[in-house]
């Protein structure tokens, strides 16, 4: 897997927007934090920093935590094995069981306890599952876990596609059932590549 950094060269274009149903799962999030473009494979996570901007930004650890260089790996690891079950789950085949026991011990890396919050008269009551056990990184890990398990298993599990662009190896939700695209990037990368191909004059290259 390459460990390019976060960034771009004069060649790539702009990054891709969130792909549809990460709004909503982090864990897709996740997943699609390894791209691809044009000067090759993309990581969003190849520096201890970036992992922990990335879980900052997605509300899983407090702005500015500091992240080892052992707990990046850890979010990698989780990465690469929600990409290996989301992948499984789309062939209809089993899963490689270490990337089962990767998913498995994110999930138990820290114990929630359920309470009863109230904090907002506007909001009103909510439950609200908080970490009684293990590091700040460990329930970021859990949290990302269990929604990976929800991606799997819940009412959307029929949703969840790999882009069918050449090239692109990101997942998303389906928002309808002909959708076959991450983005409209992909898509209209795909649609001008067939109008080429079907304009091409024979006998030219």
């Amino acid at each position: 897997m390459s460990t390019s950094h976060a960034g771009t060269t004069p060649t790539d274009p702009p990054p891709l927007p969130s792909a549809p149903g990460a709004e909503r799962h982090p864990a897709l999030g996740l997943v699609n934090t390894r791209t691809m473009r044009p000067s090759g494979e993309f990581d969003d996570l190849a520096e201890t920093a970036d992992a922990g901007d990335w879980l900052a930004g997605a509300g899983l650890l407090p702005a500015r935590t500091s992240l080892d260089p052992g707990s990046a790996d850890r979010l990698r690891s989780l990465r690469e094995a929600v990409r290996t079950l989301l992948a499984a789950h789309l062939d209809g085949v089993l899963p490689d069981a270490a990337a089962l026991a990767e998913l498995n011990a994110a999930l138990n890396a820290a114990q929630f306890t359920e309470e009863l919050r109230w904090d907002d008269p506007a909001q009103g009551p909510h439950r609200e599952s908080l970490p009684s056990s293990g590091t700040p990184v460990d329930a970021a890990l859990t949290r990302l876990a269990r929604n990976a398990v929800d991606l799997l298993t819940g009412p959307e599990a029929a949703s969840v596609a790999a882009c069918g662009a050449p090239g692109c190896i990101r997942y998303f939700l389906r928002t309808h059932a002909a959708r076959q695209w991450c983005s409209t990037r992909c898509g209209d990368r795909v649609r001008a590549a067939r109008h080429y191909a079907r304009n091409r004059t024979p006998g030219r290259h």
